[in-house]
């Protein structure tokens, strides 16, 4: 069987205020919170073809991060694509196109992965769920929307033709909202008769808050504890409403402060950091293939990652932590080694609010990966020193079992 709801049309992009030639915010996409945003005077920019709010007026960019770091702040994140994978042989077909064991997943658990091409390059990165209620939940970026779907969709129908019993569907009128920050179980634990100290990071629930029917996912792309929620977009106001009055801590953050927060994080932000021309070896993520993956190389340009991953002497680029002396970097800043030789490019930099430095992410030649070594890095006409660090910037502070 094959089945779909529902299309979202984006261009891969994730670029805030990409060049798209918009004569007004109000011909952009718009989430169901899109007037609330405006209420409460959200600086709405063109996101991947949505209008988003990147900061609001009670919080500079600087202090919204800061505050995410010590309270809690809500995203709304209502513009990725939310999709259900129905059938009997959902799991082989989705193994089929991510690098994930998902086969090995308990129930309402779940993981990030990647979607990689027949050459080993990442289309997205994206999270999937296992259901207890028999389907997979896979969430994708917003500015690979269109090029997902119609990927997901082309194999699904593939996959049917072969006689295999999956559907994909988009799941209609929800809602996402990322709740995310050190005193969330607090704020959201007022609106849930479930205890939520029970539901550890990457796992899911259908739950009811403040009587709202909502799946509620402990994830989040801060690097701090959070969830999201996806919600009916007929009551997605409601809920923020509801979050926003259990305490006058809660505050609303943008997109700004969410690019910072992944930065200190050492998360990846698609199109800057990896795309369809870097693999999971040279982005460093092998971690997201199980050793029954990496056995099987049964996923799309297995060959390739395989052969980079156990390859020696390694060569190539991998993606790295660099902390920048005196300047900030900024993506497609080269990156040299003390000969001057350049060695490698920024792919995702800025100062970090928490540690004060300048921190950034980069791809470089192999050779120089070594934590503490030496680099240098090319500012306009100006060369800074700086030094390969490990990631994260800033410890991560997701709510796993006790061990």
């Amino acid at each position: 069987m094959f089945g779909l709801l529902g299309r979202n049309s984006v261009r891969c992009s994730r670029q805030i205020a990409a060049s798209r030639n918009f004569s007004s915010i109000q011909e952009l996409k718009k989430t169901p919170l899109f007037d609330y945003h405006v209420e409460k005077g959200g600086k709405m920019v063109d996101f991947a073809g949505w209008a988003l709010p990147v900061s609001y007026p009670d919080l500079s960019h600087v202090e919204s991060h800061l505050h995410t770091r010590k309270g809690v702040s809500i995203f709304d994140v209502s513009h990725m694509l939310q999709l259900h994978i129905h059938g009997k042989d959902r799991i082989k077909f989705i193994e089929s196109i991510l690098v994930a064991d998902v086969e090995s997943l308990a129930e309402n658990t779940g993981t990030l992965s990647l979607m990689t091409n027949e050459n080993g390059g990442i289309i997205d990165d994206c999270i999937v769920h296992k259901s207890s209620a028999g389907f997979l939940n896979l969430v994708c970026n917003a500015g690979c929307a269109d090029k997902d779907l119609a990927h997901i969709t082309e194999r699904c129908s593939a996959a049917v033709s072969a006689g295999l019993d999956v559907a994909v569907e988009v799941k209609p009128a929800h809602s996402l909202i990322a709740v995310q920050g050190p005193q969330m179980q607090t704020v959201l634990q007022e609106g849930l008769q479930d205890d939520l100290s029970k539901l550890y990071f990457n796992h899911t629930a259908l739950v009811d808050v403040w009587g709202i029917p909502c799946r509620v996912t402990r994830c989040g792309y801060t690097g701090e504890d959070g969830v999201e929620i996806s919600v009916p977009d007929d009551r997605a106001v409601e809920l923020v409403e509801r979050l926003m009055g259990t305490s006058d801590e809660v505050k609303l953050a943008g997109l700004g402060a969410r690019d910072s927060l992944r930065l200190e994080a050492g998360l990846c932000l698609y199109g800057n950091d990896i795309d369809e021309t870097t693999t999971p070896v040279e982005g460093t993520l092998m971690w997201t293939i199980s050793k029954r993956r990496r056995a099987a190389r049964d996923f799309p340009g297995a060959d390739r990652i395989m052969e980079q991953f156990l390859a020696k002497p390694k060569t190539g680029k991998r993606r790295v932590g660099v902390i920048v002396d005196k300047a900030p970097a900024r993506p497609h800043y080269p990156v040299l080694n003390m000969e001057g030789e350049v060695i490698g490019e920024v792919t995702s930099g800025s100062p970090s609010p928490c540690s004060g430095k300048n921190i950034a992410m980069a791809y470089v030649d192999n050779k120089y990966i070594k934590n503490g070594t030496p680099l240098q890095v090319q500012v306009r006409k100006r060369v800074f020193s700086a030094t390969k660090v490990a990631m994260p910037f800033v410890p991560t502070q997701y709510y796993n079992p006790p061990k």
